[in-house]
């Protein structure tokens, strides 16, 4: 169920855009009820914050979100389904920024990676105070975030990752799928006479299919194909020779 703030009319009629001098319209969605209420009333009193409402995820549909048409929505992520609720706000407040509170800032920042992929644009960390708090949703209403530099590192490299990730299965979906199981062979270091062992077939019908990957690949040796795969080595130039 989806609670309205008490200064919910307040809100609507200064409601024009965060940046034509009004209130930011922000909407807290926690689990814990003394915690949501408590956030809420703590937000209130700031001049250029008014909270519209507040829900638990438990308590069923976040619906009625959009048509309070929030400009930023925090989420608890101590709640047992924070992830899965933020992919359920994003579908109910579309045009909503989403900042995910209490994240654990471990060493692999694996929460706050975490938080980024569901949906989330900002977090604000469990040690943060509400200083901190009041600036994080000030930055992300602005499309701006902010983080250290090991956390802007740590998401870099995860977009890098996904890129890559998802570059290695569209040159894979080339290939058929014996091509395929003698590429993840190749890739183990596999002599072409011993992927015939292991595929029990001859060593011509091996070179065959690896004259045929390196051809799909656009690539010169077996090392490249295997590059290019994973998603590090562009395509060879026109003209060029291959070999098995």
């Amino acid at each position: 169920m989806v609670v309205l703030s008490s200064s919910i009319a307040r809100s609507v009629s200064l409601a024009g855009g965060v940046g034509q001098g009004t209130v930011i319209r922000v909407a807290i969605v926690a689990d814990i009820r003394l915690y949501r209420e408590g956030l809420a009333r703590i937000l209130e009193r700031q001049p250029n914050i008014s909270v519209v409402a507040t829900a638990a995820t438990s308590d069923g549909s976040l619906a009625p979100l959009s048509q309070l048409a929030p400009d930023l929505i925090l989420i608890d992520m101590a709640m047992p389904d924070s992830l899965a609720a933020i992919r359920r706000v994003a579908v109910a407040a579309p045009g909503a920024k989403v900042v995910s509170l209490s994240v654990r800032e471990g060493e692999d920042h694996g929460d706050v990676l975490a938080s980024a992929e569901a949906g989330a644009t900002a977090y604000v960390p469990r040690e943060a105070s509400l200083e901190d708090l009041v600036a994080v949703i000030e930055c992300a209403v602005r499309g701006e975030a902010v983080c250290s530099p090991r956390v802007a590192g740590a998401l870099l490299r995860r977009i890098a990752a996904l890129a890559t990730h998802g570059r290695s299965d569209r040159v894979q979906a080339h290939l058929t799928s014996r091509e395929r199981e003698i590429m993840g062979l190749i890739d183990e270091g596999l002599s072409n006479k011993e992927i015939a062992k292991r595929l029990r077939i001859e060593v011509a019908t091996v070179k065959n299919h690896v004259h045929n990957i390196l051809e799909k690949l656009q690539v010169h040796r077996r090392g490249e194909a295997v590059a290019r795969v994973r998603g590090g080595l562009p395509r060879r130039a026109a003209g060029s020779d291959t070999a098995c």
